[in-house]
């Protein structure tokens, strides 16, 4: 049956809903445990026969007579629940098998009991229409080859693959343990201005717009890096920002036009107190979310535990070794034309105090040894032909004013997470990436 011709059958069944007296879309439950919980405490429940409601979206049907079985999850679990002709009655198991379908949200009221099978069950007592859902859900959408509509649709993507669920709690996961990681070693959370008046911090392409309150033109930020410093003027010295930011460039599978990324800035710590830090905390991360220093990116073993390699960004031939550098590895001197905001080496000055972390072939991490010498910053930015409209005047005039010895970082969410759930390209792991829109034959 076409989609047309279901939408057409399912609003008649909600005009008949709602004929009946029926709210197809109440307010309010009656649910008294997850399903999660349930199922946590299923042996208990089920032993004292405790009465239970819950709620969810039918994943499956099954009718055989007077008995009807059905699949309903709630996002913390699935149970099977058993639905019969003589202990609803007549009227109520025809009113549930006339107007339920595949997709709609139920509660159910009931006991629960493990079948001969084995399978977990609640036996309805009562039943509730919650929602009810106009088109079907899909039935060949698990490993759709069309990975454009996967995410173009991402809530059907969630509703029919777990495991698309799971890379996003593990994404959660990751960003409270990062946070857990650094709120423990002292670093304040701040936020910062996503619109500036200066797009600072990368010499990217910002996308451009225009506040009409103030009549001035705006950008979305490319980075948060000048106004976290200007915090550590201020005298925090170990701030950090996890957010948004905005680059209007090329698009592959490890860059999107808005991404996520951690920026960080300690006071009193130069690049190599960092790398120390950054090993350990990553290999302390991964512990906690994989439950293992190892992980599987690719087809290729990853190890995240200390120490990591070190190696100097001229002894690597980018064209053939960049994509070998498979375990996690400190790039480091990087020459000072490629890092502005960084110090030079002391002992050798045409070289940053910088370094990358590349783990599976793919920039996770970008530090240096912070520049504190307003002089020498207003000196890079001529140098490098920073356009005089991006030349932070106000940050500038803030590190006159003192800024102490500081290391920073940079990190990619997005590539973080694509690592530690073995994802090719960054949509995998972005809820709503950037898409061109459908032809509207399409």
């Amino acid at each position: 049956m076409a989609i047309l011709d279901i939408k057409k059958t399912r609003l008649k069944k909600l005009a008949g809903i709602k004929k009946a007296g029926v709210n197809p879309y109440p307010i309010t439950t009656k649910r008294t445990h997850s399903m999660g919980m349930a199922l946590l405490e299923f042996d208990r429940f089920s032993a004292a026969k405790t009465e239970v409601t819950l709620v969810g979206r039918i994943k499956s049907i099954r009718e055989h007579g007077g008995s009807t079985f059905l699949h309903f999850e709630d996002g913390t679990g699935q149970m099977q629940a058993y639905l019969k002709q003589d202990k609803l009655g007549d009227k109520g198991y025809k009113f549930f098998l006339d107007n339920f379908d595949v997709g709609d949200f139920i509660e159910i009221t009931g006991t629960l009991f493990q079948t001969k099978r084995g399978e977990k069950t609640i036996e309805a007592s009562d039943f509730k229409m919650l929602a009810k859902s106009l088109l079907p859900l899909p039935e060949k959408w698990h490993g759709l080859q069309d990975v454009e509509e996967r995410f173009r649709k991402r809530y059907l993507d969630l509703i029919m693959n777990p495991e698309v669920r799971d890379k996003f709690k593990l994404r959660s996961d990751t960003i409270k343990g990062l946070r857990d990681i650094l709120n423990n070693h002292g670093f304040l959370e701040v936020e910062t201005p996503i619109l500036q008046p200066i797009p600072g911090g990368a010499l990217a392409k910002p996308f451009k717009t225009h506040l009409n309150a103030l009549k001035m033109d705006l950008y979305l930020r490319v980075s948060p890096e000048l106004y976290l410093k200007r915090l550590i003027v201020g005298g925090f010295p170990k701030v950090y920002e996890i957010g948004r930011c905005f680059r209007n460039e090329g698009m592959d599978r490890v860059h999107n036009p808005d991404f996520s990324e951690l920026e960080f800035y300690w006071a009193y710590q130069n690049r190599d107190g960092l790398m120390d830090f950054v090993e350990k905390a990553i290999a302390e991360l991964v512990m906690k979310v994989k439950g293992s220093s190892e992980i599987i990116y690719q087809g290729q073993k990853i190890d995240f535990k200390a120490p990591w390699k070190r190696i100097k960004f001229s002894e690597i031939d980018f064209e053939k070794e960049k994509i070998n550098l498979i375990q996690p590895t400190f790039v480091v001197d990087h020459p000072v034309k490629m890092a502005i905001l960084a110090k030079a080496k002391e002992d050798n000055p045409r070289q940053a105090h910088r370094f990358q972390v590349v783990v599976g072939g793919i920039e996770l991490i970008n530090a240096f040894s912070e520049l504190n010498d307003p002089l020498e910053q207003e000196k890079r930015f001529k140098s490098a032909k920073v356009e005089t409209e991006r030349r932070d005047k106000d940050f500038l005039e803030a590190m006159q004013y003192g800024m102490p010895p500081t290391a920073g970082l940079g990190m990619g969410i997005d590539r973080l997470v694509a690592l530690l759930t073995d994802s090719h390209n960054l949509r995998e792991v972005i809820l709503f990436p950037a898409m061109k829109p459908q032809k509207k034959n399409e």
